[in-house]
């Protein structure tokens, strides 16, 4: 693995601290549906990122362009959206609901 490679797993490994079970679970929730912008198909962006989530964390090596490609993406969309935590009880807010569909829960 090149070490552009590992820095982008190793990133993305940081970004994201929920286990596949975990993150599977959620995704099946009425919550992780609920949010999330929609590109004229019923399965939001970040809920359809949450799936290829799973499928990159089950991976071990011999990861594809297009898998840093989103990889990179799932960073920093965990970073920028992170950067926007509201005040207050974010366990029943849509920002949480947002993190965790990239799979980052910010209260673990």
């Amino acid at each position: 693995m090149s070490k552009d490679t590992k820095s982008v797993v190793d990133e993305f490994h940081q970004a994201v601290n929920m286990t596949p079970k975990e993150l599977e679970a959620w995704l099946d929730t009425d919550e992780s549906q609920s949010v999330g912008q929609k590109d004229g198909d019923d399965e939001s962006i970040g809920h359809k990122s949450g799936r290829r989530i799973i499928e990159l964390l089950e991976k071990k090596d011999d990861y594809s362009d297009d898998d840093l490609s989103h990889m990179k993406k799932v960073v920093s969309y965990v970073h920028r959206h992170s950067a926007q935590q509201p005040s207050g009880d974010l366990k029943d807010t849509r920002w949480y609901y947002s993190l965790k569909n990239w799979g980052h829960d910010p209260l673990k």
